[in-house]
């Protein structure tokens, strides 16, 4: 498994945010309308999210830096630079 959470694309991201975060808002918000029904939208949103909220901006920081940073390790030290494919 992988421990990456960025998306294949911002679009594709930004679709699972709105999904995750108002079946998240929804579970809360529809209790007096559907009552204790509405917590079966949880699993839906924590499974859009990839766990939590900080999960999505974590992978939503992944997906606007893939290809444009790029790591390197040369005798134990590690830096950051700015792919020349970007």
């Amino acid at each position: 498994m992988s421990d990456d959470f960025a998306s294949r694309s911002m679009a594709v991201h930004l679709v699972r945010g709105a999904v995750g975060f108002g079946a998240l808002v929804g579970s809360i918000a529809l209790i007096p309308v559907v009552g204790a029904v509405s917590v079966l939208l949880l699993p839906v949103g924590v499974v859009a999210l990839r766990g939590c909220p900080t999960c999505w901006a974590i992978g939503l920081m992944q997906t606007i830096s893939r290809g444009r940073l790029q790591r390197s390790c040369t005798n134990g030290q590690c830096t950051l630079t700015v792919s020349d494919t970007a």
